[in-house]
């Protein structure tokens, strides 16, 4: 594998765990969300309505956490094209170098 080659594959291990950092996050959401569902239902009171804002106050909040790692993840790749962060690296490298020269 040449250095080019090895780039790449950096690169692209390195979006791969951050895909997976994602997905292991969105789990353990949906997991804990689910048990204090069930928690919430067996303390309700009789006539109690689950619906409540108590009850959706943790899934909203770390939903928007999820939803802004989600964002960090996917969005740079859509809004920014595959390549930016290779382009971005370079221009910097080419500023650096004529601030030297």
């Amino acid at each position: 594998m040449n250095a080019q080659e090895e780039i790449k594959y950096q690169e692209a291990l390195k979006r791969v765990k951050k895909i997976k950092g994602f997905y292991s996050h969105l789990l353990v959401y949906i997991v804990v969300n689910i048990m204090i569902i069930v928690v919430n239902i067996q303390n309700l009171s009789p006539g109690e309505s689950y619906f409540q804002y108590k009850n959706f106050f943790t899934a909203f909040f770390w939903g928007i956490g999820l939803v802004a790692h989600g964002f960090s993840v996917f969005l740079p790749q859509w809004f920014l094209g595959s390549n930016w962060e290779e382009r971005k690296i370079k221009e910097l490298m080419e500023k650096d170098k004529k601030k030297w020269e």
